[in-house]
This record gives C-alpha cells, structure tokens and sequence, in this order.
C-alpha cells in the first residue's frame, strides 16, 4: 500500500477539537487491516537492523503504534504518561503548550542508561511533547534512536523541536 493509499484511510474532520482546526482522524486507518499493517510494516522495514534497544510510546495514540513496532523490531515497549498514571517512581518533564503546560511521566528505571531508545507516536505537530520525551530519555541516560511518526504535519514545523535527532514520518500534510 503507498502512502497515497494510506493518506485516503485518514478521515478528515474540519473544526475539531475547535472551530478553524483541520483533524487528521487515524481511527479509519486503524479499522483498515491492510492500512495497519502496512504502517507497522513500514516502521519495521525502516528500523530494522538498526540499534533500537527499546520502543517508546507516548500517551495515548502512541500505545497503539508503539507496542506493534516494539514487537516487530524484537524489543520491548516503555509507556510514558500522563500524571499519576504510573504506578512506580517517575521522572516528569513540563512543557509549553500554546495556552500553559502539560506534563509526562515515565517509571524511573523503564530506561536503562546507555539504552537506545526509539520513541514512536501517531502524529507530529507542533513539536513540544516529542521534545519533552527526548529530554525523559536522556534524563534517565539513555540515547534516542530516533523519532518516528506516523503523520506529520509540516506547517507547524515540530521537527525544529527536535531538530539534531533523527526523524521519520511516513506521510506529510502540508497546509
């Protein structure tokens, strides 16, 4: 399946979550098995071979690309959520969003240092929860691998966020 294919299983849905917002809802991707496979697929082919120690997804759509990727590389998957969610002792990283912060968290000994860990997620847009992850991983001395997502949304410029690390996104959207 090419990513013409793909981008024609992402539902498009004007005004949400507020009025002027153009959503990219991957849920119709998800329902098509030959569309999710393929996207699995792609992120194997793309890291396989590579020194990927473990995978990385971020709360909540992350979970459902993350754990797939982590079981087609042969490594295992590290959660990281939001506030409160996990049941050990966390690390927590703050970041700006465009009206006040979030957070996320991540269990204090789910990376080991010198782990090379690649962090997977759904979509990448303006930038600040990729980042905030990167600064997780290193805080627990690990290294990042790479960031790879299944969208991007190029107008926003979020890989100046994490400009330095190596990224990947399987289909662009431009404005």
């Amino acid at each position: 399946m090419n990513n013409d294919q793909l981008k024609k299983l992402i539902r498009e849905v004007p005004d949400f979550p507020k009025p002027g917002i153009l959503f990219y809802d991957i849920t119709t991707l998800l329902k098509d098995a030959s569309g999710l496979k393929a996207v699995i697929d792609e992120f194997g082919k793309r890291y396989h071979g590579r020194s990927v120690d473990v995978v990385l997804g971020i709360e909540a759509r992350g979970f459902i690309f993350a754990p797939a990727v982590a079981y087609a590389l042969g490594v295992g998957f590290v959660p990281v959520r939001k506030p409160k969610k996990l049941p050990a002792e966390t690390v927590r990283e703050e970041y700006q969003l465009e009206y006040g912060t979030d957070s996320l968290e991540i269990h204090r000994d789910a990376i080991q240092p010198g782990q090379r860990v690649l962090i997977v997620d759904d979509v990448l847009a303006t930038g600040g929860t990729a980042a905030a992850v990167t600064r997780l991983i290193e805080k627990l001395g690990g290294k990042v691998a790479g960031l790879g997502f299944v969208l991007e949304l190029d107008f926003l410029h979020g890989r100046d966020k994490v400009a330095g690390y190596e990224l990947f996104s399987l289909l662009h959207y431009e404005k």
